[in-house]
C-alpha cells in the first residue's frame, strides 16, 4: 500500500532516491522496482534486517532491473550521514509525527536534497488523527507514537521556511480511517477482535483485487477522511551567474 505518488516524483531507473524511515520498506520496495538507485534508512535494525532480504529477494525473482542499486542503513533522521545535496528524490512517509524535533530532521530533509530534486512528506491527516487521539490514548501515548497531529498548512509552512517550493497535496487511504477509529474503540492491541478482523478482511481484499467500486469510494472519500496527507516539494535550482 503506497501513500507516496511515484509517477508525480518522477522516479525512474538511475534516480538517486532516499526513504527515510522506511519502516517495513513499503516505498523502498517500489523505488527498486522502477530502477531507482535506493537508500532504505531507518533507526530500526530488526525492520532494515527484513527489508534487506526483501531487496534480495526481488533482484533474485527479476523484480527488479539489473542496473538498480539498493541497500539499508541505519541511522538518526535528525543527523543524516550524507553530503549535502546527495539525492534527487527523497520520501518522508509517516515519520515526522514520530519525532520531537521535527525542525531539525526537516533541516536535514532540505540539506541533502540535490538542488532540482523533489520531497514528499506523508503524515496522519489532522481530522482522521484527532478522532483516533479523542478514542485512544493508547494509540498515540506509547514509546514511539505519535508526539503531534499536523495540520497541512503547518506542515507545509515548516517545510516551505527551508526554502522549497510547495507543488501539491493530496489524501489517501480513506478506508483505513474507519479500520483504526475501530481499532481505537476496542483497544488498540485488540487485533483479535470480530469486527476488527472483519474490517481488516476487507482491507486485505480490497488491497489484494483492487475492485473498481471501492476504489472509486476511496477515490470520494479521501477528500473527507483520508487517513493520510502527501505534500508534494521541489528544491529550486541553482541559478548560475549570468553577464
Amino acid at each position: 500500500m503506497l501513500t507516496v505518488d511515484f509517477d508525480r516524483l518522477g522516479i525512474r531507473p538511475g534516480t538517486r532516491v532516499i526513504d527515510v524511515g522506511c519502516g517495513q520498506g513499503r516505498h523502498s520496495f517500489e523505488a527498486y522496482r522502477r530502477g531507482a538507485d535506493i537508500v532504505a534508512f531507518d533507526q530500526n535494525a530488526d525492520d532494515l534486517g527484513e527489508v534487506k532480504v526483501m531487496f534480495g529477494a526481488l533482484a533474485e525473482a527479476g523484480e527488479a532491473p539489473a542496473s538498480a542499486r539498493a541497500e539499508t542503513i541505519q541511522g538518526d533522521a535528525l543527523a543524516l550521514p550524507f553530503d549535502d545535496g546527495e539525492f534527487d528524490v527523497i520520501i518522508a512517509s509517516e515519520i515526522l509525527e514520530h519525532i520531537p524535533d521535527d525542525e531539525r530532521a526537516i533541516d536535514e530533509l532540505a540539506r541533502v536534497l540535490k538542488p532540482g530534486g523533489a520531497l514528499a512528506v506523508t503524515v496522519p491527516r489532522w481530522l482522521p488523527e484527532r478522532i483516533c487521539w479523542l478514542l485512544s490514548d493508547q494509540y498515540h501515548a506509547n514509546e514511539g507514537g505519535h508526539v503531534r497531529v499536523y495540520r497541512a498548512d503547518e506542515l507545509r509552512a515548516k517545510v516551505t521556511a527551508r526554502r522549497l517550493r510547495f507543488v501539491h497535496a493530496e489524501h489517501a487511504h480513506a478506508l483505513h480511517s474507519p479500520y483504526w477509529w475501530l481499532k481505537c474503540l476496542v483497544g488498540v492491541d485488540d487485533s483479535e477482535h470480530i469486527a476488527v478482523r472483519a474490517y481488516h478482511r476487507l482491507l486485505v481484499w480490497d488491497m489484494m483485487r483492487a475492485p473498481r467500486l471501492t476504489r472509486i469510494a476511496e477515490a470520494t472519500l479521501n477528500p473527507i477522511i483520508g487517513k493520510s496527507v502527501a505534500l508534494y516539494f521541489t528544491k529550486p535550482a541553482v541559478r548560475r551567474g549570468g553577464c
